[in-house]
């Protein structure tokens, strides 16, 4: 049996549904288990395209994989309706609880001041929170919610049924470490939430004594949308990466709900190293390998790998006392190869 959580190491965006899928995809997790809201989404790929998911679990992957949303979700019906359409979701498949918040149209309008002053996705998301919060009477909850009686459970008994049953869980979190409200070193300029593995496991409501692993996410260049939405130290510009790393054609992300250009940063230890004492993670998936050398473009395996970019996996191993097991070379997700099998020997720089 097992139970993995993945989170962000740094300020969202770092890979997260890439891992997942992985998980679910090609080590035969059984059970995603989705926790936050639709202000930030996970990149899948389906069918060789590229599919952003805002609600459901990245394990949709995998068409025998079960999927979760935890007590802690905060739910845009428009957008569940619409996936749960376009993969055509049966409640054998995916299952709410009951106690996930419902985002209503007028709580995205109070989130006009929120998307001006720090960055907000304006999705509603911080004002359903704090509504919540303030048990407010307006806000509904899934299990009110007459289309979704058929998907309703209590998600975390079920998730312990399926750990008793010795099955393979995936606890998919959201955005990153630099963006918690609780541990964030730029507050306010933070999510509505904590986005480390202990608020993760809250979300679902299990305990972390049946966790076995915890996967923490990093880019080699960060990311932060756009506008003000707090520091990012060390920020250059993608014309920067891309000819520093040799890209032939031009580099740009675009965030996957708002679609702005997405802010970029050199490597930063720090937010790294704040990360690993909140989280604890066994191993690590470092993204965006290319970055450093268009020469490990859609590479496979460690030692194929340009001796640059294993200086760069060593010395992050080195600083903050954790393997870097997964690794992520491109933007589909068969771009992305796990070593930990690897022998040490090939391993060597």
């Amino acid at each position: 049996m097992s139970v993995t959580v993945v989170v962000g190491g740094q300020f969202g965006s770092e890979g997260k549904g890439k891992t997942t899928s992985f998980l679910c995809r090609e080590q035969g997790f059984d059970v995603a288990v989705r926790c936050g809201g639709p202000n930030s989404g996970h990149t899948v790929t389906l069918d060789g395209k590229q599919v952003v998911l805002r609600q459901i679990p990245a394990g949709i992957v995998n068409p025998t994989t079960r999927l979760y949303l935890a007590a802690g979700c905060v739910i845009d019906l428009d957008v569940l309706y619409d996936e749960i359409d376009k993969f055509d979701l049966s409640p054998r498949l995916l299952r709410i609880d009951h106690h996930a918040a419902i985002i209503e149209p007028d709580f995205k309008k109070e989130e006009v001041e929120l998307r001006r002053r720090i960055g907000s996705t304006g999705s509603g998301t911080g004002v359903t929170v704090s509504k919540r919060v303030l048990r407010d009477p307006n806000l509904r909850l899934a299990g009110q919610i007459t289309d979704l009686k058929d998907y309703i459970t209590t998600v975390n008994e079920e998730i312990m049924k399926e750990h008793y049953n010795g099955k393979k869980i995936v606890i998919e979190g959201t955005q990153g470490f630099g963006l918690s409200v609780y541990h964030t070193p730029y507050y306010p300029n933070a999510t509505s939430r904590d986005t480390t593995a202990a608020g993760f496991l809250s979300e679902v409501g299990i305990s972390p004594l049946i966790v076995t692993d915890v996967i923490m996410v990093i880019r080699t260049f960060p990311i932060r949308v756009w506008g003000n939405s707090g520091e990012l130290p060390n920020e250059i510009d993608w014309e920067t990466v891309r000819k520093e790393s040799g890209y032939p054609f031009p580099i740009q992300e675009f965030t996957t709900v708002t679609n702005k250009l997405r802010r970029v940063a050199r490597f930063d230890l720090e937010i790294v190293k704040k990360a690993v004492v909140a989280n604890l993670p066994t191993t690590i998936a470092l993204m965006g390998v290319d970055y450093l050398d268009f020469k490990n473009r859609d590479i496979k395996y460690y030692n194929e790998l340009t001796k640059g970019a294993k200086l760069f996996i060593n010395n992050i191993e080195k600083n903050i006392g954790i393997n870097i097991n997964f690794i992520g070379t491109g933007q589909a997700d068969e771009d992305f190869f796990s070593i930990t099998k690897t022998k040490a020997l090939e391993r060597q720089i």
